[in-house]
């Protein structure tokens, strides 16, 4: 009779990794324009979610009480308790230094002493530097980012110009990259690996940053999908940020005291901050991967193996000779050989774990071989 089982032995397996990359672009008409504006009482933004707590905003691709609707990102700001933008007189002081330290802690960790970790600009935490103490955090949902956004594939244009009605023209957008991201990431996060974000002019003109030079403006942790984004980005060089003051046709954050850069954090609840974050990206785009791991087992049957049927109507012992093949026409031979259609993966205990189909009979007989690759995805 037939034998049904075949150990597998150390060379009949092997392991393969493999990673799948998808495309994922998020323009600005769908943060900020698609559905329109005004308070969601009026029917304004309904793929904008705001909470009681009012802590973060969560963005939707589709109005967020569809059951079609996709979740994006979520953002929200925070500054540490040592920023001179913080003060117990500020609007929910409490609740963004809470934030700041809540993602200072995940992203960050502690150092030896136990005291928390700021967020640091270069990334280099052991030499010090300059640290990012005011920023906004932009948490990317599981269903866009995957195992991971690929390293490089970054790029974040924002516009310096209040609201998305009326797109600004190129001379007042930055661009945002993980520049090096490909082959300058850094390993010592409790979040995993993370890249340094800068911010370069999208023309060759002076009219918003100075040309042909990158300003350090955040982080991108690939793994935890977050993006932490400095808020010098928003501000000109007059208050500590990137933007330059009245040069061009720049209208975004000019000196004086109609100040509407990053600093009005002090007096902004977090959801008007999350809404002018909103009002002024004008694209987004990155690669997300899926790791894709895989033990391929080879199913070898030599000659002599695998040639009979376990099925009991396959032989036939009647007429007290030796046992004869019953085809299917009711003609009797023989010759073994049997149709190979399925491959069972058990366990050592004899339990079914996984099972292979062909993609047609394959005929086995003692005059050939096989061996059937089974790939097994987790």
């Amino acid at each position: 009779m037939a034998s049904s089982f075949k150990s597998l032995g150390s060379n009949d397996a092997t392991t393969t990794r493999t990673l799948l990359h998808e495309s994922i672009p998020i323009t600005g008409s769908i943060v900020s324009g698609t559905y329109g504006g005004g308070a969601i009482a009026l029917g304004g933004e309904p793929h904008i979610k705001t909470y009681s707590h009012g802590m973060f905003q969560s963005v939707f691709d589709y109005p967020f009480l569809s059951s079609s609707a996709n979740h994006i990102f979520d953002i929200t700001t925070g500054y540490a308790s040592t920023s001179p933008l913080s003060g117990a007189a500020n609007t929910q002081n409490a609740k963004k230094i809470n934030i700041y330290n809540q993602m200072a802690q995940v992203l960050a960790g502690f150092d030896e002493t136990g005291s928390l970790r700021l967020l640091d600009e270069d990334g280099d935490i052991i030499a010090g530097g300059t640290k990012i103490k005011e920023c906004y955090f932009v948490n990317f949902s599981r269903i866009l980012t995957k195992d991971e956004i690929k390293k490089g594939t970054f790029e974040m244009t924002l516009t310096t110009a209040d609201g998305f009605a009326e797109p600004a023209p190129s001379g007042e957008r930055i661009i945002i990259t993980d520049h090096s991201g490909s082959d300058g990431y850094f390993v010592n996060s409790p979040a995993g690996e993370y890249g340094v974000l800068f911010a370069t002019a999208s023309t060759d003109t002076d009219a918003v940053l100075s040309a042909n030079r990158r300003f350090p403006v955040g982080l991108l942790y690939y793994q935890a999908g977050i993006a932490v984004l400095s808020g010098s980005i928003f501000s000109d060089s007059d208050d500590g940020g990137i933007l330059n003051t009245g040069v061009g046709t720049v209208t975004f954050n000019p000196a004086g005291a109609d100040d509407t850069g990053f600093n009005t954090i002090t007096g902004s609840t977090i959801d008007v901050m999350a809404d002018n974050f909103r009002n002024r990206l004008f694209n987004l785009q990155f690669n997300n991967t899926t790791e894709l791991n895989s033990t391929i087992y080879f199913c070898r049957a030599s000659n002599s193996e695998f040639n009979y049927s376990s099925n009991p109507t396959y032989l036939s012992t009647s007429g007290g000779g030796p046992s004869e093949i019953v085809v299917k026409d009711g003609t009797r031979s023989t010759d073994p050989h049997s149709y190979i259609t399925t491959v069972g993966l058990y366990s050592a205990d004899n339990e079914l774990l996984a099972v292979a189909k062909v993609s047609e009979p394959l005929i086995k007989t003692p005059s050939n071989e096989l061996t059937l690759r089974v790939r097994l995805d987790y």
